[in-house]
């Protein structure tokens, strides 16, 4: 797929079902939504970069240079040459592969698209997902070879990524730590044959700030699991359960059990269902709004309601990876003024994008896995 593929091609009329992936075509102006988030605060700005405005992002595949990235420790600088990923733990044959090695194993290829699991979490926090062409060894042949034993539960990625961890801090029993990035799945989601030992973007080597030399890619998992800077894998015996499997990226929700508030922690780790308004482009008077839908499961279709008025199905791209996002379009005949306009997304499986309303979104008092409804502002002169 070309970077330049196009959304819509000719006028804007009868266009039929979206065949490309949302690029802009020559002639229409984008109208810019007029609720842009603010800016990220500074002390988040090394953890954050590269966030891209909607309205910037047009093409199905999100070019490397304006691909997010998040770092929870420091961004290493990794030497290729001297780079090298262990494997190890519970496996009859542990081994160590440099990257010439790694890329010696069948490539291996998938379109999927990856977001963060804060995404549209907090109000600066917006567009933290974007589409990737990844490329890499597979995963399960690697663990296949490594033999991995029969009494393993989950498998464990460590990055390069380090920093100081800090436990009940405060209290006599505090106690301070440097720990690398980790992440663990169980053994069976680790060999699915989608997971990528990745040092390929889009055609190039990973850049620094989404993992180069090789990452994890695991096609329908949050960013979080998708672990950068790879240097070790351990095959494990027991559950791992460190600051990001345990004590943070979890999403609390209060609940009702027997007429009493109960809180519930799960993990972050799957994609959840989720749709956004990308933008508005305009020729000639005529306008149409334009997105994309993604989640766990296919999306068989995507309904847009501008104001308090009524849910209007738009017409969806043909599907290509079942790991990628799927852009949507609507055409519009706006009144001048200030308007909203929201998205819903619909599986294959009948699961809607649910509400801000709803009770699974009113119920959550972490920021991780905001897949309400999204609503953007936009005027109309």
């Amino acid at each position: 797929m070309q970077r330049r593929d196009v959304l819509l091609s000719g006028s804007l009329a009868g266009i039929g079902v979206v065949s490309r992936a949302f690029a802009q075509p020559s002639g229409p102006k984008v109208i810019p939504w007029s609720d842009q988030p603010p800016a990220v605060p500074p002390q988040a700005q090394n953890v954050i970069k590269g966030l891209t405005r909607w309205e910037d992002l047009d093409t199905q595949i999100t070019p490397n240079d304006k691909f997010f990235s998040i770092a929870h420790y420091n961004r290493p600088q990794i030497d290729a040459k001297t780079w090298q990923l262990d494997v190890s733990g519970e496996v009859s044959k542990p081994t160590s592969l440099t990257l010439d090695q790694l890329k010696t194993a069948p490539r291996r290829e998938v379109t999927f698209t990856l977001e963060c699991s804060g995404d549209n979490g907090l109000p600066f926090f917006q567009s933290a997902v974007g589409n990737a062409r990844w490329a890499g060894a597979s995963l399960a042949e690697i663990l296949k070879a490594a033999q991995v034993k029969g009494n393993a539960l989950e498998v464990v990625f460590y990055g390069a990524d380090r920093g100081e961890e800090t436990v009940r801090s405060g209290t006599p029993l505090e106690y301070k730590f440097n720990a690398s990035f980790a992440r663990s799945m169980p053994i069976a989601d680790a060999m699915n044959p989608a997971n990528l030992l990745c040092y390929e973007m889009n055609g190039a080597p990973l850049p620094a700030a989404n993992g180069f030399p090789c990452r994890l890619v695991a096609p329908g998992w949050y960013g979080i699991a998708n672990v950068k800077w790879l240097t070790r894998i351990e095959a494990t015996d027991q559950r791992f359960l460190n600051r990001f499997m345990g004590r943070d990226y979890v999403t609390i929700r209060e609940e009702q059990h027997n007429g009493k508030p109960v809180m519930v922690e799960t993990s972050v780790g799957r994609l959840l269902l989720k749709s956004a308004p990308a933008r508005v482009i305009e020729r000639d008077g005529r306008y149409q709004i334009q997105g994309m839908a993604w989640g766990p499961r296919p999306i068989s279709a995507v309904e847009v309601k501008i104001d308090q008025g009524a849910w209007m199905r738009a017409k969806l791209a043909e599907p290509r990876s079942p790991y990628e996002w799927r852009a949507w379009s609507l055409d519009w005949s706006p009144t001048p003024g200030e308007h909203t306009i929201t998205s819903r997304a619909i599986d294959t499986s009948g699961h809607v994008q649910p509400a801000p309303s709803d009770s699974v979104i009113v119920s959550k008092k972490t920021y991780w896995e905001s897949n309400g409804q999204i609503s953007r502002q936009i005027r109309i002169t």
